[in-house]
């Protein structure tokens, strides 16, 4: 009976032990998403509803585990006045928008900017985790930093700073840290940076499932590393992925916390959890804040502490060598397959798509030296020529006058002229004082409203804002190229007048044109328009009708032909919709296609034309869904999926 009794007793110390450990905050979870890869593959919808329902559970098991208050509901059910009663709102799944996507044309008919989807006012302000690609979807709008850099974050982390609060407490945590290779993406990347990265570096797992290893499994986001380092936000860790080492995996902005792993917490490592756990009390704390450098510019180039050694590498003869002995190798490979599988045919042995496709392929002819320098640099080219000297020392000189102009650097001439950097707050200095002394007034206006928010109408208003806040003032290329005030009182002019900056400007200025594709398309590619596809359905002969899309990708491009189960990006898919008495006669002839990467995941390029014949009797519509990810060097577009139809008689 005495030991049945100190049993009891030490049970209950233990209880009562496990739940002072729990947080006295107020959690909401909004889940909706699943444990499924939804954007590379369609799984059966009655398993997307059955994981939805799991992970919600898992979420609320583990929750009510951490904190004392914990309420959960799905993302249809969530409106934004409901994070007003929780410390703390954990993103899962996405919610009614405020405002849908919509795109704004030019008179021909290109795409002159995208307007993302809006799920917040400009004044929200609640601490919130955003879980994996839910970072760009839910943020984009505010100018959150958690952007799509790559849907391609897998289970371990790595380049964590150690002693940041959320590895420390409140729950104990305790890293099984171990020495694994050094992802092979990461020293691809490095070498565009003229890095040199260690064969091996110290990870922790964060989850025990992820793409590479558990096939159809989601996949996590990473964000670009280009655009953090101001005072409103901080860098925690990175993660394996396809990207850069660099690459975000955690991370925070302001009042958002970005979670960059997908599992749910029955897939998480136990540390995972702890860490998760420590992540929500974290940014509990930033309650009230709002971001100050705002990237609403997701694309933004910014200057790169190794821009110009890159430079020396990627247009160097090494690098061109390296490019056309890649080229060589897979040309090599893809002449023994085609010897393969002609021999293959001819004992009347059936041929998979990949063998079909080796018979017609071309091989990939290497650029000459000179057209390797003028795909990358077009407008330097016509300067310098094959002196790649002239490039690095272009570079060199101007980089401390360097701007984001889209995807590109612009040089700032007044800027130069002066011999100031735009990032040396004596640049506002100097052009106040031309404003007091009347010298060249419109080259210094032009330099305050390049690079403030502040649209002052005198010199002395000017003078009184500077001298007021220049300690205060920094300087954020991911926000803009701008200088800004490290402030979160919105009364302080310069950060976020909403006639310049906000949400309110967004919703009210643009002419915004619907989804649906304008009446006239430029037939032409840019970096906003990767991208372009157009088709045309043609009576053949013997009656059969031949459907050919034309596919045309902007130089420095690419989508994906064949993905390696080792790589997590989005293959080219044709979906067809016939009408009744029509189907479809054999397989697609695909176009040639190059290898990416030594994973074997294979990419199309330029021009490439897609060809289906259909057969069959009767009048109605041929619908076709093609779904594509558009990638370059730096950058991996979300996928895009997009609807070609065409009458047939």
């Amino acid at each position: 009976m005495k030991k049945l009794l100190s049993f009891l007793i030490v049970i209950c110390c233990a209880l009562a032990v496990y739940a002072q450990k729990k947080q006295d905050l107020k959690i909401l979870y909004v889940g909706g998403s699943s444990n499924y890869d939804t954007f590379s593959s369609r799984p059966d919808s009655l398993l997307l509803v059955k994981s939805v329902k799991e992970r919600m559970a898992s979420f609320e098991k583990m929750l009510k585990r951490y904190f004392k208050t914990v309420k959960v509901v799905e993302g249809k059910d969530y409106r934004q006045k409901m994070s007003d009663d929780y410390d703390v709102t954990v993103f899962d799944g996405l919610f009614p928008a405020i405002r849908q996507k919509s795109y704004l044309y030019d008179d021909n008919g290109q795409v002159k900017d995208v307007i993302s989807p809006i799920y917040f006012t400009d004044d929200f302000d609640r601490p919130a985790i955003t879980i994996a690609e839910l970072g760009e979807d839910l943020g984009r709008s505010l100018g959150i930093k958690s952007d799509w850099y790559c849907l391609c974050l897998d289970a371990d982390a790595h380049s964590w700073v150690k002693d940041h609060p959320i590895f420390k407490g409140p729950f104990p945590v305790k890293l099984n840290v171990s020495l694994q290779p050094t992802p092979a993406a990461a020293k691809e990347y490095a070498k565009i940076s003229a890095e040199v990265l260690p064969d091996s570096i110290l990870m922790w797992k964060v989850q025990n499932k992820g793409y590479a290893t558990d096939k159809g499994f989601r996949v996590g986001m990473v964000s670009r590393p280009n655009g953090y380092g101001d005072p409103d936000d901080e860098v925690i860790s990175s993660g394996v992925c396809a990207k850069s080492i660099d690459a975000v995996a955690l991370a925070r902005h302001a009042n958002f916390f970005h979670w960059g792993f997908s599992a749910s917490p029955a897939d998480m490592t136990p540390e995972g959890r702890q860490v998760f756990a420590n992540a929500i009390v974290y940014i509990s704390k930033f309650a009230g804040q709002r971001p100050v450098a705002r990237k609403l510019d997701e694309r933004i180039t910014t200057r790169d502490k190794n821009l110009v050694k890159g430079m020396k590498y990627t247009l160097s003869r090494k690098c061109w060598e390296e490019y056309c002995k890649t080229n060589d190798e897979y040309n090599q490979q893809m002449e023994e397959m085609k010897k393969e599988t002609l021999a293959k045919k001819a004992k009347g042995e059936n041929l998979n798509q990949i063998e079909e496709i080796s018979l017609i392929y071309q091989p990939m002819k290497n650029p000459s030296y000179a057209m390797f320098l003028k795909q990358r640099e077009p407008e330097m080219y016509h300067f310098f020529g094959e002196e790649t000297g002239l490039y690095v020392r272009y570079y060199e000189i101007n980089y401390p006058y360097f701007y984001g102009q889209g995807f590109n650097l612009a040089v700032d001439e007044d800027a130069r002229e002066l011999g100031i950097p735009n990032n040396d707050k004596r640049l506002l200095d100097t052009a106040i004082r031309m404003l007091e002394e009347g010298k060249d007034v419109e080259k210094a206006t032009r330099i305050l409203h390049h690079y403030t928010l502040c649209r002052f109408e005198t010199p002395a208003e000017w003078r009184k804002w500077y001298d007021t806040y220049q300690d205060k003032l920094f300087f954020s290329e991911g926000g803009g190229f701008l200088w800004l005030v490290n402030t979160q009182d919105k009364t302080v002019p310069g950060n976020d007048p909403d006639d310049v900056y906000g949400i309110n400007h967004v919703l009210d200025t643009v002419n915004v044109v619907k989804v649906e594709s304008p009446s006239v398309v430029k037939n032409e590619t840019d970096d906003n328009n990767p991208v372009l596809i157009e088709g045309k359905l043609n009576m053949l002969e013997n009656g059969k009708q031949e459907l050919a899309i034309r596919i045309k990708i902007h130089p420095g491009y690419h989508i994906y032909a064949k993905i390696s189960d080792k790589d997590p990006y989005i293959p080219t898919t044709f979906d067809f919709q016939l009408p009744e008495g029509w189907k479809q006669e054999g397989e697609m002839q695909l176009p040639s296609f190059t290898q990416l990467d030594d994973n074997g995941t294979t990419v199309y390029t330029g021009e490439c034309v897609f060809r289906q014949t259909f057969e069959g009797k009767g009048s109605g519509e041929i619908k076709c869904v093609i779904r594509y990810q558009c990638c370059n060097n730096t950058i991996c577009l979300p996928p895009v999926e997009k609807e070609l139809s065409f009458s047939v008689k």
